[in-house]
């Protein structure tokens, strides 16, 4: 872990601080003055909406300004929409709040490169160990959101307006941080504009898989991670416990990051990912079996370690689908495809455990853990038979 690396890493956990928030408070603000109950996630959506619809901006301004000038635009934007996000929740406004995050999703997508860039501030030979270290680096959101967003509910009259301060102070912070990172030199227009066309990248085996897992991996853990604060205040649990509930299961998110690297090179990427579906399908076998508090710390924590290891292994798994010419697109692409997914089970998941129940909501989640276990084997097989044929 170089200088770079450390920096990086806290600029990830003041990402994931405002993430966790987000995700902690979003929903419940949403249904305090949402016309309908079913839309209390769709603030939650709005965030990963708005990460979707500008994958495709992030890349254009991270090849035009380079790593730490697009990360500083992306902090910009996360300054403004926490500023807007506190005023749409004074004036009780769904509408504009909806609006606001789906303007902090520019943020959402432009953050979540920081996996990247971090592959980009090791040696070769360290990438993986890199990735998983910067993404440690979670573990400050994972303390430091749920506890922010509990300590300011009550500051202003208007529940939650405060923590919606507090994130626009942590951007600034952030952006202070970034200032002091060095990442290496920016492509060239030609340099960045060479190399296969995206359509040609996106067809090899080991991108779909990345994608596929990435994407899908992340939509289980927001599924279930989006509609846990509203499924523990209708079984009337308090805040408090939900808070609770989401410090651990971030720290599972993170923890693992300190070591996930070594295992990925030890073991290689797909076994870790396997163990990670393995921890998924126990997270739901322990939600459907009850809603005490211990049911939903214990499956949320299994769900935050399951999602490291899917996720670090999908990254690690994808720098070996492109070149440094082909970057920028191909990061958008994997990024579009994770986005699209968050939106539409932060859909999903305020619908469904409103209408429908927390069960049905785990049970839903099978399918796509099924999937993505799917997807792995698939892979496994292909690079066997490729081994058998070149041997």
């Amino acid at each position: 872990m170089n200088r770079n690396l450390w920096l990086l890493a806290i600029c990830q956990g003041l990402f994931l601080t405002n993430n966790v928030t987000f995700i902690a408070i979003n929903g419940l603000v949403g249904l305090s003055i949402a016309p309908r109950g079913w839309m209390a996630t769709l603030p939650v959506m709005g965030y990963v909406v708005g990460g979707a619809l500008t994958t495709g901006l992030v890349a254009r301004t991270q090849q035009r300004f380079g790593r730490r000038g697009s990360f500083q635009i992306g902090l910009a934007v996360a300054l403004g929409s926490a500023l807007l996000c506190a005023f749409a929740a004074v004036s009780k406004n769904f509408w504009l709040l909806c609006l606001a995050t789906v303007v902090a999703g520019y943020y959402n997508a432009n953050a979540g490169l920081y996996r990247f860039a971090a592959a980009e501030l090791a040696a070769p030979a360290w990438r993986e160990k890199a990735v998983s270290l910067v993404m440690a680096g979670g573990l400050i959101g994972a303390v430091a959101g749920p506890n922010l967003a509990a300590a300011t509910r009550e500051v202003f009259a208007v529940p939650f307006a405060g923590a919606y301060i507090a994130l626009a102070a942590v951007a600034l912070l952030s952006m202070a941080i970034m200032r002091f990172i060095e990442f290496p030199a920016t492509l060239t227009r030609q340099q960045a504009l060479g190399g296969r066309p995206l359509s040609e990248i996106m067809r090899q085996p080991v991108f779909i898989v990345a994608a596929a897992a990435g994407a899908l991996g992340y939509g289980v853990m927001n599924l279930l991670m989006a509609a846990t604060p509203i499924a523990m205040q209708i079984c009337s649990l308090p805040f408090s416990d939900a808070a609770l509930v989401l410090e651990w299961h971030v720290i599972g998110m993170f923890a693992p990051g300190f070591f996930t690297g070594h295992l990925i090179r030890r073991f290689g990427a797909l076994p870790v990912m396997g163990v990670g579906l393995v921890l998924n399908f126990g997270c739901i076998a322990i939600a459907l079996s009850g809603v005490e508090l211990q049911h939903f710390l214990v499956a949320l924590c299994l769900l935050g370690v399951g999602w490291n290891f899917l996720f670090t292994g999908s990254t690690t798994l994808s720098l070996t689908a492109y070149t440094a010419e082909e970057r920028d697109r191909a990061q958008g692409a994997l990024n579009f495809c994770v986005f699209a997914t968050l939106a539409l089970t932060s859909f999903a998941s305020g619908v469904l455990v409103t209408t429908q129940g927390w069960q049905l909501l785990n049970y839903g989640s099978l399918v796509p853990v099924v999937l993505t276990g799917a997807a792995l084997l698939w892979l496994a097989q292909t690079r066997r038979r490729a081994a058998a044929a070149s041997a």
